[in-house]
């Protein structure tokens, strides 16, 4: 049976990661509204991608996404970041693990908005310290909501 198109009718949900060295934010959407929900973080204790990936497959078990969105970091004149190779790099290997499609999303100011949107959120009256890795999940929600605007590979 073909997949659904990115917008049609039948919703699908994907999964969206925010790459760093030192955690890799998760986001949870759909299709069907457009939205996006941060999930916990994942934290990197070591450059092996082994633990990352095995954390990411109990998300994939429970969520069942049928795509996997990734950031891909751009320096703001547009040409590759430094970690540009790295996210690259994980994105196949999510593509090698899961047998998924991965698309790749610009990641450009998506830490800034989401820095941005917490900052408002508090201000208008949640309580707390933002925790370790909320910013990343944060701007992987941003990173997948591109991508179900449109932007993006498909």
């Amino acid at each position: 049976m073909p997949e659904a198109a990115p917008h049609s009718t039948t919703p699908l949900v994907v999964l969206g990661f925010d790459f760093g060295l030192r955690r890799i934010g998760v986001a949870v959407g759909n299709t069907l509204t457009g939205t996006s929900q941060p999930r916990p973080a994942v934290h990197r204790t070591n450059r092996s991608l082994e633990p990352v990936l095995a954390a990411i497959a109990l998300e994939v078990r429970d969520l069942q996404p049928a795509r996997l969105i990734v950031g891909t970091p751009y320096n703001v004149d547009g040409s590759a970041h430094a970690l540009a190779e790295a996210a690259a790099e994980f994105a196949a290997q999510l593509q090698k693990r899961f047998g998924l499609a991965v698309h790749r999303v610009d990641e450009r100011y998506s830490s800034l908005e989401a820095e941005s949107g917490l900052r408002a959120s508090r201000q208008a009256g949640r309580s707390g310290r933002t925790r370790l890795g909320e910013v990343d999940s944060a701007a992987a929600a941003i990173i997948v909501e591109r991508w179900l605007k449109g932007e993006g590979d498909r």
